[in-house]
């Protein structure tokens, strides 16, 4: 049976064995997920898995339950009703429920791409190979993954729909003595992943992180890379652009005010990405604007935390709404204008090895400078018109201290340099920082945008967050590399 028919099977067997009354939503997914890992610069693994998953949402006599399972024969789909219904007796009322998602279209989704739905492991190895090769003899590890999914939606309320997607990935690291640096990208297609590239990048920046220098705590202007943006970006769509913690007042989120610099636009945007075109609920994806121009204008809902604030599902239903809330997955910080960036003239976007006049070059014989610092022309641009700050490339272990300002500590990773007069002079060791997000956008605190945004891969399939570097004037680092 196709995933379709599957669903529409549940269906009817919700109306046969719960009563014409029970109101049913179910989702079907067929998933093929596929990852080749490295590490000391040879492939240890390649793993793949294939299934269907069934997760079926029932409502009958005021109560609610929710229940999953991967056998799609008749007696599998039958016990999947039969526990679900039980379950559904014994949960307590559910007044707030929002009822079931009405027939409505459906817009198609991304892109889908064959050639990556159908990936083999020795696609994946080639680019494992380039990165490799392109580290110059330095230690390499990471994973290339490529993941297709096949998905139906059917209710007892008459809307179904289905959709396929495809979506590759490749995060890696190259290691010099004690110093990694790192390249990853997330893409629609295999074909847009260049392992040579992202390794030659990961090396040049593993090097320029040679014998870091301690730098006291302090607020440092800063160049954050698209790897440190997109933390921002996930720390806000979950804690702060949630419609279940904006009805509850745990987020930051203020409909209608300026929070942030007007260079920031924010949307989610998964009709542009590797997502199914709908919800967990049927509703359909499509993109939203949770800022414009500085201003706050949307949180993301699903249908019942909608219907708690009077307003429409954006399509974020997803498992675990109800307890956590509805997320926006596909964040992605709109680039600036082709235009000049930070007062200087870009350079050419042909240019890959990350250098850009006046900067400080590799050593001879390839020992490692600051110059490799850079990442690429964008970030240059960006770095040019520091005076004195830091060019960041990585957070990690970040955690909530406020989720009501939402101020967040963490740590930085895979390379932190001093720049002096638009060069990165010294690498540094890493930092422990406590920053607000929104405030560290806020009005008058966006510095400049770069104009390439990258979209980075999320630990969970389907999510990425996509944005360009940026800079910022004030970040405040709280401690050193000795407390």
């Amino acid at each position: 049976m196709s995933e379709l028919d599957v669903a529409g099977r549940v269906v009817e067997l919700v109306r046969r064995i719960a009563g014409p009354d029970a109101q049913a939503e179910v989702v079907v997914t067929r998933a093929e997920l596929a990852l080749t890992r490295f590490a000391n610069s040879f492939i240890h693994q390649n793993v793949a898995e294939s299934g269907t998953a069934v997760r079926l949402r029932l409502h009958v006599d005021g109560r609610t339950a929710a229940g999953g399972g991967s056998l799609i024969d008749p007696d599998g789909l039958t016990a999947l009703v039969e526990r679900t219904l039980a379950a559904a007796r014994l949960c307590p009322p559910d007044p707030a429920w929002p009822g079931l998602t009405p027939p409505s279209p459906v817009p198609p989704g991304a892109v889908f791409d064959e050639a990556t739905a159908n990936a083999s492991p020795d696609e994946r190895a080639a680019r494992v190979r380039a990165f490799v090769d392109a580290v110059g003899g330095l230690e390499a590890a990471g994973y290339c993954r490529t993941a297709y999914r096949a998905g139906a939606f059917a209710n007892s309320a008459g809307h179904s729909t289905v959709g396929r997607t495809a979506e590759a990935a490749m995060d890696g690291i190259a290691r010099a003595g004690g110093a990694d640096g790192v390249a990853r990208r997330c893409a629609d297609r295999l074909g847009e992943l260049d392992g040579a590239v992202l390794g030659a990048r990961a090396a040049a920046k593993a090097r320029a992180a040679a014998d870091p220098v301690e730098l006291p705590p302090g607020r440092y202007e800063v160049v954050l890379e698209p790897a440190a943006v997109g933390d921002l970006l996930q720390n806000l769509s979950w804690f702060g652009f949630n419609g279940k913690r904006h009805a509850e007042r745990q987020s930051f989120a203020e409909l209608g005010a300026a929070q942030f610099d007007p260079s920031v636009t924010l949307v989610d945007d998964p009709p542009h990405g590797s997502v199914l075109p709908y919800d967990l609920e049927g509703t359909p994806r499509h993109a939203l604007t949770l800022v414009d121009a500085g201003t706050t204008m949307a949180v993301a809902h699903d249908r019942r935390s909608a219907a708690e604030a009077g307003t429409g599902s954006t399509g974020h239903g997803m498992p675990g709404a109800s307890t956590f809330g509805p997320i926006p997955h596909n964040l992605r910080l709109l680039p600036a204008a082709a235009r000049t960036v930070a007062g200087d003239s870009p350079a050419p976007l042909g240019e890959t090895d990350g250098a850009r006049p006046g900067s400080a070059p590799s050593g001879p014989g390839g020992e490692a400078s600051a110059g490799g610092a850079v990442a690429d022309p964008d970030t240059g641009a960006l770095v040019a018109g520091v005076e004195r700050g830091l060019l960041v490339s990585d957070f990690w272990y970040t955690r909530v201290l406020d989720p009501k300002r939402l101020v967040i500590t963490g740590l930085t990773r895979n390379g932190v340099w001093l720049v002096e007069d638009g060069i990165p002079t010294r690498a540094v060791r890493d930092f422990r920082f406590t920053e607000s997000y929104p405030q560290a956008l806020g009005p008058g605190r966006v510095l400049a945008l770069g104009r390439q945004p990258v979209r980075q891969p999320d630990r969970v399939d389907g999510s990425w967050w996509e944005a360009p570097p940026l800079r910022l004037a004030s970040w405040n680092f709280t401690g050193g590399a000795s407390g």
